[in-house]
């Protein structure tokens, strides 16, 4: 990872999606709960080794990829690499069809040009939707040609439930995927192509003057996520496919239909982390978006301690208060009682004197004592 600088459906699987969306539901991360209540909502965990599923929701269900199409229009740029049919310093020019994509993009003139390697990082960090139409016209000529051989390419990948309509992921209803054929996908980016793989681990692309960060903010918060791509349309949703190694496990998560970005990378981190466990792998500390995830609950028991020892301090002030108002009566008694003459006083010092004796404790029982004037009513203001 780092700064790139450049110049210009089996009814096992449903029951199983069924008790994982369950638990997941329990799960303490609210955002969870939103994504597997929207009817948008799959996802999946799969072994990068052995393509075993640990972890799948509705993964068969048809979902809109957006953005996710441009993994598929990297693996034909990279199998174009392969097999020398382009290099990674050939331009690849803007039509005035791809320059009038909409965003996100780089926004390139028509007739300007970049290198095929430029190409890629706009891809992987800016998503740009120009390039990735100028280079489905570069390696297929049009973009109806290239979303014909993506939609071939895809099948022979097994990605039976795919279909392209464009290199870039604009919405089109007929442009469909499901999770289990993006994260099939995502496997596959990296073990065809392990020279290339490490373009998805890019954090900053420089373009110009201009430094692009990547949309996945993932990269260098998960621990050992090193890929692969972000995708966002009002009709799909926020989705994400990534990659993440622990302990030589590698896994390739998707999922789809998240109300924010945020929410999508907490749940997608919480499917891995379910899964690594899974896998026999360690737990490793909350990442920052995780460990946000549960700042909410935490708020909530600070509150509740902090209301407690706010009421531990009202009782104490009440307590102390009391105090001083019986403090202060007993002072007002002292300060309000009547003179006592010479006489009195010398009556009195004789008096506990005789109170030493049997005699003189019995003399005094019998004697009733005088009660203290009222102290005077505090003035009114």
């Amino acid at each position: 990872m780092g700064t790139r600088r450049q110049g210009l459906g089996s009814l096992a699987g449903q029951v199983g999606g069924f008790v994982v969306g369950l638990a997941l539901a329990l799960c303490p991360l609210k955002s969870a709960d939103a994504q597997i209540g929207s009817a948008r909502y799959s996802a999946i965990v799969i072994d990068a080794r052995s393509g075993d599923v640990l972890i799948s929701a509705s993964a068969d269900e048809p979902r809109y990829p957006a953005s996710l199409t441009k993994m598929m229009t990297l693996y034909m740029v990279f199998e174009a690499l392969r097999d020398g049919k382009t290099r990674l310093d050939s331009r690849v020019t803007m039509s005035v069809e791809a320059a009038s994509a909409a965003p996100s993009k780089l926004g390139i003139p028509p007739g300007g040009s970049l290198s095929v390697e430029q190409a890629i990082l706009a891809l992987v960090t800016k998503s740009a939707n120009d390039v990735a139409a100028a280079l489905g016209e570069h390696i297929g000529g049009s973009n109806e040609r290239f979303a014909q051989m993506m939609t071939m390419r895809a099948r022979s990948l097994g990605m039976s439930s795919t279909r392209f309509r464009n290199a870039s992921g604009l919405p089109d209803p007929e442009q469909v995927t499901t999770a289990r054929d993006m994260a099939t996908l995502g496997r596959r980016l990296f073990q065809d192509f392990p020279n290339r793989y490490h373009y998805f681990g890019t954090v900053h692309f420089a373009w110009g003057r201009a430094m692009i960060r990547n949309h996945n903010r993932m990269l260098g918060d998960y621990d050992g996520l090193d890929g692969i791509k972000t995708g966002f349309t009002n009709a799909s949703g926020f989705n994400i496919v990534t990659s993440a190694r622990r302990d030589g496990v590698r896994l390739i998560g998707a999922t789809f239909g998240g109300s924010s970005w945020v929410e999508r990378d907490r749940h997608m981190g919480a499917l891995l982390d379910q899964g690594f466990a899974r896998m026999g792998v360690a737990a490793r500390p909350p990442s920052s978006i995780m460990a946000a995830a549960q700042t909410p609950a935490r708020a909530s028991t600070n509150a509740n301690k902090a209301s407690q020892s706010a009421n531990r301090s009202a009782s104490q002030r009440q307590q102390v208060a009391a105090r001083a108002a019986s403090n202060a009566s007993r002072q007002q008694l002292v300060t309000y009682r009547a003179p006592v003459s010479p006489a009195a006083q010398a009556a009195r010092r004789n008096a506990r004197v005789e109170q030493g004796s049997a005699n003189g404790t019995a003399a005094a029982a019998k004697t009733p004592a005088k009660p203290l004037p009222r102290p005077p009513a505090p003035a009114t203001r």
